[in-house]
């Protein structure tokens, strides 16, 4: 006699992963927190070598601004 039930190895290899919302709120918001003081250093002194990468977090910004 065939049954049509399936074994119940399938039924473990399905299971779910959930997550606390702050597991994935926090990595964002750390992201975000980091992202914004390395465009924004406040009063930093400008550094005396070359400027091609804050021109091209300028140019990025205005990329994204559009």
């Amino acid at each position: 006699m065939v049954t049509s039930r399936r074994p119940a190895a399938s039924h473990a290899a399905r299971a779910e992963i959930r997550l606390p919302w702050w597991a994935v709120a926090l990595p964002v918001v750390t992201f975000g927190a980091l992202l914004i003081m390395i465009m924004s250093p406040g009063q930093a002194q400008a550094a005396t070598a070359d400027p091609a990468l804050g021109q091209l977090i300028e140019r990025t910004l205005q990329l994204l601004s559009h």
